[in-house]
């Protein structure tokens, strides 16, 4: 399974997270990042080519497998950002109360077991009037495409790293204090339906 995990899944998930229907969804959200940056979940490193350099101070780039680090490492080579990495879990976030102007969630929420303590952490890490920049698949709206959501689930979040298809991302934001200010949502094109509702926008501190 660490074989899998290290060297199979980092593969999969790149190429999965970095189609094109969905680099047009990062396009959405993340130029508007700015200041410093906690991406969490920065995975292989797909959003490096859409941030805005004139906006960004810094980012901390918060991934803990092994193997997406090792993935992104010629994205962060070829960078001209100023990236740290901290290889820790959402649930972990060593940074100091009220350090960061962006919280960076892109495909993301759905792998995080302790989603209600990750949340909180960026929570307490985020300046006041900071945002939370947020692109996520997650519960669908359609019964019959939930339906499926629930069925293939269990299967799904075995080989996927973890993934949960039908999380109420608004739901989960609000739960940990957040105020939504921003939200639009739609399927994404060529993506099959039980993975491809999309939510997207900013939220802040309620």
């Amino acid at each position: 399974m660490a074989f899998y995990e290290n060297y199979i899944l980092p593969h999969l998930i790149n190429v999965a997270c970095g189609t094109k229907p969905v680099r047009k969804q990062r396009e959405k959200v993340v130029p508007h990042a700015e200041g410093r940056i906690l991406e969490v979940g920065m995975g292989s490193g797909l959003n490096l080519p859409y941030y805005d350099p004139d906006k960004v101070e810094f980012i901390w780039g918060l991934e803990p497998s092994e193997g997406m680090r090792r993935k992104a490492a010629p994205r962060i080579e070829a960078s001209k950002l100023t990236i740290e990495w901290m290889g820790l879990k959402g649930e972990e976030i060593p940074l100091d109360d009220n350090s960061v102007d962006t919280v960076l969630l892109t495909y993301t929420l759905c792998t995080i077991p302790d989603w209600l303590t990750a949340l909180q952490q960026m929570r307490r890490v985020l300046k006041p009037g900071g945002k939370v920049l947020f692109c996520e698949h997650g519960e669908a709206p359609d019964e019959s495409v939930r339906r499926w959501q629930e069925k293939i689930n269990p299967y799904w979040n075995k080989v996927a790293g973890g993934c949960h298809l039908n999380r109420p991302i608004p739901r989960l934001l609000h739960d940990a204090g957040f105020k939504i200010k921003s939200l639009d949502t739609q399927y994404v094109p060529s993506t099959p339906k039980f993975a491809g509702f999309t939510y997207w926008g900013y939220a802040q501190q309620d």
